[in-house]
């Protein structure tokens, strides 16, 4: 016998909205008291609008959205009313919410990888929502499957369905959590950071197909996002929130080009622009670089390669030849998968290099033994992506930041403990931190810590390996300030890995464009941020968004242009708004 559906209860919205946040207050009961996240927030999304909700880690962003989803855990305590497509969430019996998700409301989420399940297969993960839904089963469910893979972009989809999420890239998983969240015609979406950590090319194809596929079912979509440029390039209408509170919306135009909140005009004071150079945001890098100085890295066609059990090697970086002198920051810029991270751990000796020279402060590390290895790595400091993961969470940050001088046998006790405190002064932290665990500290600070301690044994090479890839704009500005300023003082040399391209253009003297492998273009920042000769760069370029939507919308259009006259496949979908002019 069928199990009968709950009837929701409907509520008339006078907005016409299909998610609707009235005087939502959230406030979560913890052992040391009350913390007030959401302070009193109104905002209505109508159908076939992107509403973007912008604001640094902690503004409540996430929590908001979180209470349309009821996913908020057991301590939490909810006033004010959530409305999707009519029925009010917080009324609604359990069971009735499952039938609300999926149907009216779907979630994409901050990161895929995390979102999927690794033990089953796409195809599995994809019918799972529509056969819960008494959508399609069976056959059915897997031929709309392949369908829904095919809407999003992935090539091959009979055969995608069938692997798992490892099997695929990064902006392949966040493609397939996008299919789950429209494979039941949901009338809201909400997308929660959906572009972080992806390459730019990446991004622009996602914020290409989020768009279109607004357009085409008319859903309306609530963006969190703390990127700027990302907000241009998408939304309709701008919500600003600070520690809990909405202090300012508007459109686009509106909030982007003319903020009237000072923590709005902060916020976009924070971004780099490409395009823009020097100058920007108070960080100044003189160009004026002495051209015979010593050379701290020396690459000639190197190779690098991967061994595999039972295949042919893989080869990870091929023929590839640049240098680095001592005072230079040199951007490593290319999509994920080009070598960038790859020829960084080789500079740290990490990865033994299976051809081509490789000469590191004047010396071949192909050709060093264990103890050598050690002497030179002495000389270079390393910036990690995720400071998290690269400060133990056993010792405190001050035995952290030593460690190196620990290592190497650098200095007595309080020797020791003087340098620490001056790296900390030096990263503008209080030397209160010396005594705490990186878990008590923000993730701004955990990367200025990473700085810090990069630094301890005045290195003459540092490398940077993506070191501002998850901050807040504002915790970014800072730390690539503290960076150029101790750069100006300790006259190091700098390979600085990024797909940020704006901040390339802000720090860098020289760059080299890396593709599957291989330089595709090297040589000084003007000349290959301003005035690219190559097709990839160009693609690069025009994929990265700048924060004017005015701007931003002709520069979507360009894009679209190259890529057709490089004989792209545009799909249909994606040129939306492109020929009326709308952009939207």
């Amino acid at each position: 016998m069928a199990t009968a559906v709950p009837e929701i209860p409907t509520v008339t919205s006078d907005t016409g909205a299909v998610l609707s946040f009235e005087d939502v207050d959230v406030r979560f009961k913890t052992e040391f008291g009350s913390v007030h996240a959401v302070k009193g927030v109104s905002l209505d999304v109508k159908p076939g609008e992107v509403v973007a909700v912008v604001g640094e880690s902690g503004s409540g962003k996430s929590v908001t959205a979180m209470t349309a989803m009821r996913l908020l855990p057991k301590n939490a305590r909810i006033n004010g009313h959530v409305v999707v497509n009519g029925k009010d969430v917080g009324s609604i019996s359990e069971r009735a919410m499952r039938k609300l998700r999926g149907n009216d409301i779907a979630m994409v989420f901050q990161e895929p990888m995390t979102a999927l399940n690794p033990v089953l297969t796409i195809g599995m993960q994809l019918t799972e929502s529509m056969e819960l839904h008494g959508l399609a089963v069976g056959r059915d469910a897997e031929k709309r499957a392949i369908e829904l893979l095919e809407m999003v972009g992935i090539p091959e989809p009979e055969r995608r369905v069938k692997q798992y999420p490892h099997e695929l890239s990064g902006g392949q998983r966040q493609r397939v959590v996008i299919a789950m969240a429209i494979s039941c015609d949901p009338r809201v979406i909400i997308a929660d950071e959906p572009t972080t950590a992806l390459d730019v090319t990446v991004q622009a194809d996602i914020l290409d197909l989020l768009r279109s596929l607004k357009d085409k079912l008319n859903t309306g979509i609530l963006l969190i996002t703390h990127n700027m440029g990302v907000v241009a390039d998408m939304s309709d209408r701008v919500a600003v929130m600070f520690k809990g509170e909405l202090v300012e919306q508007g459109t686009a135009q509106e909030v982007l080009l003319n903020p009237q909140h000072d923590y709005t005009k902060m916020l976009l004071a924070s971004v780099p622009r490409l395009g823009a150079g020097r100058g920007q945001m108070g960080i100044h890098v003189k160009d004026d670089l002495d051209e015979t100085g010593d050379l701290a890295i020396d690459l000639r066609n190197l190779v690098i390669e991967y061994q595999r059990l039972g295949k042919p090697p893989f080869r990870a970086v091929d023929d590839v030849s640049f240098q680095v002198r001592q005072g230079e920051i040199v951007g490593l810029v290319g999509e994920s998968g080009s070598g960038k991270s790859t020829i960084g751990r080789c500079a740290l000796g990490l990865i033994p290099a299976a051809g081509g020279e490789f000469q590191l402060l004047g010396q071949d590390i192909t050709q060093l033994n264990r103890s050598q290895l050690k002497a030179v790595r002495r000389r270079i400091g390393v910036i990690f992506q995720d400071p998290a993961a690269s400060l133990n969470p056993r010792m405190p940050i001050g035995e952290c930041i030593a460690e190196p001088m620990v290592v190497h046998k650098v200095g007595d006790r309080q020797s020791r403990q003087d340098k620490v405190y001056e790296l900390l002064e030096a990263v503008q932290l209080p030397r209160e931190v010396y005594n705490r665990y990186p878990h008590e500290v923000s993730g701004g600070q955990r990367q200025r810590i990473s700085v810090a301690r990069a630094l301890t044994l005045d290195p003459e090479l540092l490398v940077a390996d993506e070191p501002t890839s998850a901050l807040d704009v504002s915790v970014q500005a800072k730390v690539l300030r503290i960076f150029s300023e101790l750069q100006e003082h300790y006259k190091f040399a700098c390979l600085f890995i990024s797909h940020d391209l704006s901040v390339i253009d802000l720090l860098a003297h020289k760059v080299v464009v890396l593709q599957n492998g291989r330089v595709v273009e090297a040589g000084p920042r003007e000349e290959i941020l301003h005035n690219p000769q190559e097709e990839y760069t160009q693609r690069l370029l025009a994929a990265a968004p700048v924060p004017n939507p005015v701007e931003q919308r002709q520069r979507r259009e360009e894009r679209h242009d190259l890529l057709l006259a490089l004989g792209d496949e545009i799909s249909e979908l994606k040129l939306v708004g492109h020929e009326d002019g709308s952009g939207r």
